[in-house]
């Protein structure tokens, strides 16, 4: 989810969901040894429990950045092991670290050793036309060795030549069965399962197979599906809160954030699917879409944009 779970995404996220685990786009360890911390790194606590998901190779670097990322404050450590984009594989890592596995158990080893925190693996079914059940399944099988336990699998081969990162979200098949494979094959392993998941009935079918769901795009395109999370898959019974009132917390959010310099075209353009498929939404979009008004508007139009759906 590199440059869509910012930490104004996810803020807007735990306002509709008290319980599901947010993840952070992808950091990568080079970014954290050299680069801004504080900017990667921070957080505001109400997102909690949110896991820190890190991407590069190097077992040293990555324990450091492991260290840090507890040091912050997040719940997991989540090793990006799937993302197929340019930029990734020229830097040796993302889904080209699939065919590494040994080189991925020394980095799960590594920061297993330096944090006390879950360390976890995401990736993907197999890379390019390779379909061999075996591929997955011996990666599985060498960083399970190497002490991971929770393993969340892009249900997607990953194309690492010939598509863009967008196509490899949607072009390369979709095949579940890969997935419960894997939990049939390692049952002592937690095994989640992401990609294409978008209604609640599909959801509750593979929880009956596997141990989890994560969502990406169902979550950012149409967020309010995030609300029924809490009830459905943990029990709470407390009324989930209103698109109106999950609005309205934002407009305050947006005010304290823009006080501090923030544009507010960072903040709303991650709630551009709240009110997605619902009369008025059309309008709602375009209120805060509009670039011109956006370049120095404040919370304010945000305010505006949810009058325009609310009346």
């Amino acid at each position: 989810m590199m440059d869509w779970t910012d930490r104004h995404c996810r803020y807007f996220h735990r306002r509709l969901t008290r319980h599901a685990r947010l993840y952070t786009e992808m950091v990568t360890a080079p970014a954290l040894e050299h680069g801004d911390v504080p900017r990667h790194l921070d957080f505001d606590p109400s997102e909690q429990p949110v896991a820190l998901q890190l991407g590069g190779s190097d077992p040293a670097m990555l324990a450091r950045a492991a260290r840090l990322g507890e040091r912050w404050g997040y719940d997991e450590i989540n090793l990006n092991c799937g993302c197929p984009s340019e930029r990734v594989r020229t830097g040796s890592f993302g889904a080209c670290l699939m065919a590494e596995p040994a080189l991925v158990a020394d980095c799960v080893r590594a920061m297993r050793d330096a944090v006390g925190l879950p360390v976890t693996v995401k990736h993907r079914i197999g890379l390019d036309a390779n379909q061999d059940y075996g591929f997955v399944r011996d990666f599985v099988g060498v960083v399970a060795d190497a002490g991971c336990d929770v393993f969340i699998v892009h249900a997607r081969n990953a194309v690492l030549k010939g598509l863009s990162p967008k196509e490899n979200r949607e072009v390369p098949p979709l095949r579940y069965e890969v997935v419960h494979r894997l939990k049939r094959d390692f049952p002592a392993r937690t095994i989640v399962l992401n990609g294409g998941l978008a209604d609640w009935r599909a959801i509750e079918r593979e929880l009956e197979v596997v141990d989890g769901v994560m969502l990406g795009r169902t979550a950012y395109h149409d967020p309010a599906f995030l609300a029924q999370v809490d009830s459905r898959l943990y029990g709470d019974e407390r009324p989930p809160r209103t698109r109106a009132a999950v609005a309205e917390s934002m407009i305050e959010y947006a005010a304290a954030q823009v006080a501090r310099g923030t544009p507010l075209r960072a903040i709303v353009r991650h709630m551009l699917g709240l009110y997605h498929g619902m009369s008025g939404g059309r309008r709602y979009r375009q209120v805060l879409s509009e670039a011109r008004r956006l370049k120095d508007a404040g919370p304010e139009l945000l305010r505006e944009a949810l009058a325009e759906v609310e009346r």
